[in-house]
């Protein structure tokens, strides 16, 4: 069935989704390892994460994917050739790589429909418009096909960007937190309304944050970087219920930490005695509880006794600050907002098994 032309243009173009991968990468500053044997894949029209700290060599990456920089060592591949490594070196606009920087990086003395074309100069000047049109209905914009960047809001500036690196129909598209720069009220729409336009294009995209909720909304996978490694990879499930190591718990979840030693395949807290079945007497343990795990309610069975020091309501949810028997270290809960009466003060906590992990705590692995 042919669709109308209206149809049409409302819809990105398709493009070639491409696999992209870095193999051993290596990246040195001077006498400063940034980036210390990367090997990763994205798999064509996936969506992958790379999240991790400031400094912890995110954007190192996606720099050395859109040739922006080159590697001290190591190879990136697109679709199994080489584009970076081995004395080769693909510039980036021969890359089909799509670049949309963390502040947008728009040009102020254009218009949108400008800024959008400014991409696909080797096209006719008739192609040029239609992609550049079809790029700027797509999301949303095209009232305001002659504005300049400056009246436009941080959402819809941040539409232009997006529009402009899809608009040559890359095979693969790298975002340097996209997000960052919009208010909390803006963020969930728009990127909503982005991960939208990605599946519709069905481009490889690989996007940079720091935010692990942006990066379990976003991701098919993630990759979780620190110190220029890769700690983990998987996906959002695999990560938070299976992490490595107590860095990567930390990074997706609010955690109540212990240190502790197994002794006869238990290991005790104050929040309770928990199975180390395997491990041997004396290893020590590092007990996290996560703080969406702790189940609050007002005196009853069972569980362990403690005292409200602070609440905080928060809408939806509530941060409790609790003090509980054998540790002077404040124990925070969240939990659902007024199920816990008003006023109340002493409480008992109940622990839910799937929230608890250990670590042994000289290599943290769990």
């Amino acid at each position: 069935m042919v669709q109308s032309q209206d149809s049409s243009l409302q819809r990105t173009g398709v493009t070639f989704a491409a696999e992209l991968a870095f193999e051993d990468i290596h990246l040195h500053y001077g006498d400063v390892h940034t980036l210390k044997g990367i090997s990763l894949v994205a798999k064509p029209g996936e969506i992958l994460c790379l999240l991790g700290p400031s400094g912890s060599g995110k954007t190192s990456l996606l720099r050395l994917a859109a040739g922006l920089e080159e590697q001290s060592s190591g190879r990136v591949r697109m679709n199994g050739r080489v584009i970076a490594g081995d004395n080769v070196f693909t510039p980036p606009e021969k890359r089909s790589v799509g670049l949309m920087f963390q502040d947008f990086a728009l040009f102020p003395h254009m218009t949108i429909l400008d800024n959008v074309r400014f991409g696909l100069r080797s096209m006719s000047a008739a192609d040029t418009n239609r992609e550049a049109l079809a790029a700027i209905r797509r999301v949303g914009l095209e009232h305001h096909l002659n504005s300049y960047p400056h009246v436009l809001s941080g959402g819809e500036q941040q539409r232009v960007a997006l529009a402009r690196a899809l608009a040559p129909r890359p095979s693969v598209i790298l975002m340097d937190e996209p997000f960052s720069g919009l208010d909390t009220r803006l963020k969930d729409s728009v990127r909503a309304e982005t991960l939208a336009i990605l599946r519709e294009t069905r481009a490889t995209a690989i996007v940079v944050t720091h935010d692990a909720e942006e990066a379990m909304r976003m991701g098919d996978r993630i990759a979780l970087l620190d110190h220029g490694e890769i700690i983990q990879a998987g996906t959002a499930h695999e990560i938070y219920h299976a992490p490595r190591n107590l860095f990567v718990a930390g990074f997706f979840s609010e955690l109540n930490v212990f240190s502790s030693t197994c002794r006869g395949g238990v290991t005790e807290t104050p929040l309770g005695t928990f199975d180390c079945a395997g491990r041997p007497d004396g290893t020590p343990v590092s007990v996290a509880v996560r703080t969406v795990g702790l189940d609050v309610r007002a005196p009853g069975e069972g569980g362990i006794p403690g005292r409200v020091v602070s609440r905080r309501f928060l809408g939806v949810t509530e941060n409790l600050v609790l003090a509980v028997p054998g540790t002077d270290q404040p124990v925070r809960a969240r939990i659902r907002a007024d199920e816990l009466p008003a006023g109340i003060r002493d409480v008992t906590i109940y622990v839910r098994p799937g929230d608890i992990m250990l670590f042994e705590s000289d290599a943290e692995n769990a």
